[in-house]
Parts: structure tokens; sequence; C-alpha cells
């Protein structure tokens, strides 16, 4: 089966606010050929929480593991992983560290093997992306991109590639966590700048139902489920439309998400969830 790159560049725009794409279609970028991810400074944690940083609902080592159904193909296409790997100064400044983990697995392995790695670093006050990270191994490529996201004028760190983005932007494992931490009670609907690697959208995620039933392999939950909208240069992207199911746990943890792109739909199925012992 053969992935042009035209198309593999609308899979990527849109889904850019869903893991679920980034990691289980690919993205658009050529390999890079590098075999190895660049070394950082040891993490930093911060002695304590500033009383100013956002109320969230979840906490360091955190893991929740999902399986991915693509449509097309009618089998177990993916497995992903999310986890809040730690919260550490970055550069002066208090962050969450996210970290998503991809494979294809199956016959999906045999058609498209991929192995990537999302890193995301969210200032821990305004829940705004400040680096994101992708490593990606896919059908035997690898390739490693880095942006540091600036959104007040500031200079570009030295070795650092930046994106000049709007205020409150934060990239597509950010935003995951973002809806999370949202008051969906005080305020159906949300809207905020995503940066996808690539091109900086606009999302409006809204309340659909406060209480529905989802069923998946961890169980069966009570979850408030929101819908998700991508508009790009004030038009909305066609044909997309993407749904996550917040159970209505203290930890609102994401149990369900479903997308539906012009190539097909996928759904992500939480099959265990591992929290901080």
């Amino acid at each position: 089966m053969a992935w042009g790159s035209s198309q593999r560049k609308s899979i990527v725009a849109a889904a850019l606010f869903a893991i679920l794409c980034v990691l289980f279609l690919g993205a658009c970028f050529a390999s890079s050929g590098q075999t190895r991810r660049p070394a950082r400074p040891a993490p930093k944690p911060a002695d304590k929480k500033p009383e100013n940083n956002a109320v969230v609902p979840f906490d360091t080592g955190e893991r929740l593991s999902f399986r991915v159904i693509w449509s097309k193909f009618s089998v177990n296409a993916a497995t992903i992983e999310l986890s809040v790997v730690e919260r550490r100064d970055f550069f002066g400044r208090p962050a969450w560290h996210f970290r998503a983990l991809a494979q294809t697995i199956d016959t999906m392995r045999v058609i498209f093997p991929l192995e990537d790695q999302l890193d995301s670093y969210t200032d821990a006050q305004r829940l705004s992306s400040l680096q994101y990270e992708m490593y990606l191994h896919e059908q035997g490529k690898q390739q490693t991109n880095t942006w540091r996201l600036i959104s007040d004028g500031s200079p570009v760190p030295a070795g650092s590639t930046a994106a000049r983005v709007s205020p409150g932007t934060c990239d597509p494992i950010a935003f995951l966590y973002v809806l999370r931490a949202a008051d969906w009670k005080g305020k159906p609907e949300l809207h905020t700048p995503v940066f996808d690697g690539h091109n900086l959208y606009d999302v409006v995620a809204r309340l659909e139902s406060s209480s529905e039933h989802a069923t998946v392999p961890a169980g069966q939950f009570t979850a408030s489920k929101i819908s998700v909208r991508i508009f790009d240069r004030g038009q909305e992207v066609n044909a997309t439309r993407f749904s996550v199911w917040l159970a209505q746990d203290a930890a609102r943890t994401p149990v369900l998400m479903e997308a539906e792109l012009p190539i097909g739909s996928a759904r992500l199925e939480m099959t265990a969830a591992t929290a901080k012992r």
C-alpha cells in the first residue's frame, strides 16, 4: 500500500489536535536519517508547586494505554500510551512533561510499520506549550524535530527552532490535557490555538453531553462527551470531527476518543490506567 506525500499531509492537517493520526498514521516529514534522540540536560524537579499553578486532575506517574481500531481495515491497528512523565523546571518555568508513544501492530504493522514518540513541555501555570518534540520512526526511516513555542516576542534560544505562535497555544499532546483541566460545568466551550509542527489552527471544543455511557476494554464509565472542531484561517476543516469522552472521575480520564477523517474513522479505547503510587 503506497502513501503519497499529499495524502500524508492531509492526514496530519486533519488530525493535528489528535495524537491519533499524528502517531498512528505518521507525519508528513521526509526522513532525516537520525538514529538517536539528542541528549538533554537532566530534569530539575521543582521543589514545590507555586500557588498560581493551574489546577489539574492529573499528576506525575499517570499512564494511560489505548488500542486503536481503524475502521477502514476493521482491525486493531495500533497501541498508544499517554503518560505524565514529570513536573519540572523548564528553563526557569514550572512545566509538565507529557509523552505519547505509539506503534502499529498486527496487519497494520506489515502495511505501515511505525514506532513514534511525541513529547510536550507545557507551562504548569498557563497550560500553554513551551516545547514540542517529535521522534518518528516510520517504515524504517527516522526523523527528529523540536520546536520552541514563542508567543511574547522573546529571542530564539541558541540551537532551537522557533515557532512563533499566538498566546495560549498548545501542541496536540498538551491539548488533550487542557481538555481534562477545563471547567466544563462552568464554561461548556473552549477555544484554543493548536500548533501541529507545521501550522497553527484554531480549535473549538464543546461539551455535547454531560452524561453518557462509554464501554471500553478498561471497563464501563459514565463520561462527558466533548466534541472538537478545527478551523484553518477561519474556515472549518472539511469532513473532520473528533470526540473525546472524559470519565466522571477525579482524574477526568479520557477513556474513549473517536476521529472522523476524509480517509476513514478511528477509535481509541482505553485498555488500562496506572496512577502514581
